[in-house]
């Protein structure tokens, strides 16, 4: 076993193989770019070694400086983790020159599996079911247009060397190819240093489910079952699940035997993901082959109980298997929330700035499951705009499917995040909803069911209850602080587009309350002027909104829903009721940042005439490019920035005369 293994890896995965290091006795280098130097995976390590500017290119992607870490700190291996190197076949060959262990796969079958035109002609060569599509690399933008159209839209468009859902776009028409094919090469290129493209069917309605599998350098091959990734945004998955709800045992089988005999076939002997599109019959399609730990891994670690970090430093020393696949069983349902720094309410656009407050739920078991939470951050560390948005992957386990997705709702109650744009409401609205509930999944969830975007749900009759009877709790304490002694006991609650009379009496510990004729009783109250949660249990229920200060009453979020409540005497809402509305600020004739980003381009000039639908600018953030269209027909007043500017979010870029 390695005595010392460098990460060349940042984040929440570096920490993450920090803590199974620990465990078996190694200690750990981790590398650092400029934009990293205070993580917490610095903190954590026994050694840092710091290896460039905050761009990836000069930093993590630069294998030359990852070598010179290992000889300065005398490591003996080395761990990629996921993105970045970990998928490079010229990277591992190198360190092994070099004489340095690669925790991953043997270079030959990187090449073979984990670049996805290769991996396409393997496994038609070896027989497995692909996707329609070009196995082949394209030349320019006309040629793409060619093979699009010869497949037949809708087609994707995909970066060869991709991997975290960029380089990707879902071309429907000709003008979709046009611009699509180069902006994907671009992110390839910025992302991956490869701008080698292939495009593919684009099946409608799919499923996402993915096979686990483990190698060793002894011929054995396992795979730990399926996890399902259909939840996802703009590629990138967001929720995700083991075992999947899809499968049934015989299918489970057969995907399970077809990826150990796709790796088998490779030579494979790490952790690796074999990726399936499934069709809602249970058919399905090899897609690609992740040669990788994947983001995602902590679910299949929670039904199986396999440390796959630990079983890749194993093999990569040379061990054996300590298990076959009839030792390897499911226990249990395993939900993963990825809460990433972005806006959900202006179109999970990036969210960049400093965690002021960051407060996850208790790990462990917990009054209502068992809770997993992988960071890589701490209160007042900042998400940088040169990496993946990504703030930490919250993590439930239940004995069945309902009963996980029951703790993911209340964690996500518990998760507490100020400073910047966040998906937490966005996750537990998902949680709540019955078809999410019922397993009716597919890669076009978030489409189907927030086509308009994500404005929150509405709240349900026992939520507006519970955000009456909190606000009316906070009301009553702020009231006997300024008046000991002279709290009254009748109000009219203004929630939302609802007035409800509320009438409410002290009891030990908590509060009866009547709105509206139904009783209910407020116990275990936890809360005091300031703080940003406020906990309790109604009728029996425990629950945790968020709650702060507004300029009449309070604005308070339980999971999805958020409503401005104000507590008012009779008179006060009778005269509330009489001001008029107020209006929004008129922006129909700017185009504004919808994020903090880097501007590529800007399209237009000043005096241009232009139609709805033009590209006006372009963007980019968390190694994404943005483009940004004109809302309407017009002409161009005035331009206010440049190429190479960076901008705040709702900077306005653009004014029409």
């Amino acid at each position: 076993m390695f005595s010392k293994i460098l990460i060349a890896n940042r984040g929440e995965i570096a920490v993450r193989i920090i803590k199974t290091c620990r465990r078996l006795g190694i200690k750990t280098v981790v590398v650092y770019s400029e934009a990293d130097a205070d993580s917490m995976a610095v903190e954590m390590a026994d050694e840092a070694v710091f290896i460039g500017g905050a761009p990836a290119a000069e930093s993590y992607l630069v294998a030359d400086k990852i070598v010179d870490a290992v000889r300065q700190t005398g490591a003996e291996a080395v761990h990629p983790g996921f993105g970045f190197l970990s998928e490079n076949a010229g990277f591992a060959r190198r360190l092994a020159k070099e004489g340095i262990v690669f925790i991953g796969p043997n270079p030959k079958a990187i090449e073979a599996m984990g670049d996805k035109i290769e991996s396409k002609k393997f496994a038609a060569k070896a027989g497995v079911s692909t996707v329609p599509g070009h196995v082949g690399e394209i030349d320019d933008t006309a040629h793409a247009i060619r093979i699009a159209e010869e497949i037949g839209y809708p087609v994707m468009i995909k970066a060869s060397a991709g991997g975290g859902g960029k380089g990707i776009r879902v071309a429907w028409n000709r003008k979709d190819v046009e611009e699509g094919f180069p902006a994907v090469r671009a992110e390839a290129k910025a992302s991956f240093g490869d701008d080698r493209i292939f495009i593919e069917k684009f099946i409608e309605s799919p499923r996402h489910v993915e096979i686990q599998v483990l190698g060793d350098k002894h011929g054995n091959v396992v795979h730990l079952f399926e996890r399902e990734c259909s939840i996802q945004r703009r590629n990138q998955k967001v929720i995700e699940e083991a075992p999947s709800p899809l499968l049934d045992e015989k299918t489970r089988k057969a995907m399970g035997e077809q990826a150990v005999a796709l790796s088998k076939a490779v030579g494979y002997d790490s952790a690796g993901t074999v990726e399936f599109v499934a069709g809602q019959d249970r058919s399905f399609f090899f897609l690609e082959m992740n040669t990788r730990l994947q983001v995602e891994h902590p679910v299949t670690e929670m039904i199986t109980g396999v440390d796959l970090v630990e079983q890749m430093i194993r093999s990569a020393a040379g061990e054996k298997l300590p298990f076959a696949q009839k030792d390897l069983k499911i226990n249990g349902w395993a939900m993963e929330s990825r809460i990433y720094a972005e806006d959900p309410y202006r179109g999970f656009l990036p969210s960049i700035g400093r965690l002021v407050r960051y407060s996850p739920p208790q790990e462990g078991e917990t009054p209502y499951g068992f809770v997993r939470n992988d960071a890589g951050v701490r209160e007042g560390d900042e998400i940088s705009m040169f990496y993946d948005p990504m703030i930490s992957k919250l993590s439930t386990w239940g004995k069945t499917r309902e009963a996980a997705i029951d703790v993911m709702g209340r964690a996500l109650e518990d998760f507490h995040i100020e400073g910047l744009g966040q998906n937490i409401p966005f996750l537990a609205g998902v949680m709540d909803q019955a078809r999410f509930r019922l397993g009716k999944l597919s890669t076009n969830y978030i489409k189907d069911e927030f086509p308009d975007g994500f404005q929150g749900l509405p709240p349900t009759d026992e939520q507006r209850d519970m955000m009456a009877a909190v606000a009316v709790a906070m009301h009553r304490r702020l009231q006997e602080r300024a008046s000991p002694g002279r709290v009254r006991d009748d109000w009219m609650v203004v929630a939302g587009l609802k007035t409800l009379a509320v009438n409410v009496q002290a009891i030990d510990g908590g509060l009866t309350l009547d709105i509206e004729g139904r009783k209910l009783r407020l116990e275990d109250i936890a809360w005091r002027p300031g703080q940003p949660l406020f906990r309790g249990n109604l009728d029996g229920r425990d629950f945790t909104v968020s709650v702060k200060p507004a300029a009449e009453g309070f604005v308070i979020r339980h999971r999805a829903s958020t409503l401005h409540v104000l507590v008012l005497t009779p008179r006060s809402a009778e005269l509330h009721e009489k001001l008029p509305p107020k209006k929004a600020a008129d922006t129909s004739k700017m185009v504004l940042s919808p994020m903090p980003g880097l501007v590529v381009s800007i399209d237009v000039a000043a005096g241009q005439e232009v139609k709805t639908g033009e590209v006006v600018a372009v963007l980019e953030a968390m190694k994404m490019q943005n483009i940004l269209r004109a809302e309407r027909d017009g002409t161009i007043k005035a331009v206010n920035v440049k190429g190479g500017d960076s901008v705040a979010a709702d900077e306005v870029l653009v004014e029409f005369a």
